[in-house]
């Protein structure tokens, strides 16, 4: 059953002023900083990839069809849309694993604390490839 989460607008009882509306405007889903930092290490680490595939689901952040390979860089959500972003990202790993991928997932914030660590991660799978 899917999860159905009310749209931030008037008639829900979402009120946003002008300000507020400029301001959630400027927030980036593409090209982050944890993006371009995880990225920057991939390259470094020897890894070629393509960057958000439309063609694929989910529009996977990173991508290597060589290793069948997916990587999404995740953002903090608001807890109201949290449950429906899960199960969207539930089912769109399902998606690409029939479609034979290896995917990954990894929250923003530990990308910037522990890039490293993630890097590692890859690298032990494609060691395994």
């Amino acid at each position: 059953m899917k999860i159905k989460v009310l749209r931030f607008e008037e008639a829900n009882g979402f009120y946003t002023t002008p300000e507020r509306s400029k301001l959630m405007s400027k927030i980036k889903t593409k090209d982050t900083k944890s993006e371009i930092l995880f990225r920057k290490e991939l390259w470094k680490a020897g890894l070629r990839y393509r960057k958000h595939d439309k063609k694929l689901p989910g529009n996977p952040d990173i991508v290597s069809k060589k290793f069948k390979l997916i990587i999404f860089i995740d953002g903090e959500f608001w807890i109201s849309k949290i449950e429906r972003n899960i199960q969207r990202d539930h089912e769109n790993n399902l998606k690409l694993e029939k479609l034979g991928y290896k995917v990954f997932r990894f929250w923003e914030h530990y990308v910037k604390k522990e890039s490293q660590k993630y890097i590692q991660l890859i690298r032990s799978y494609l060691n395994d490839f």
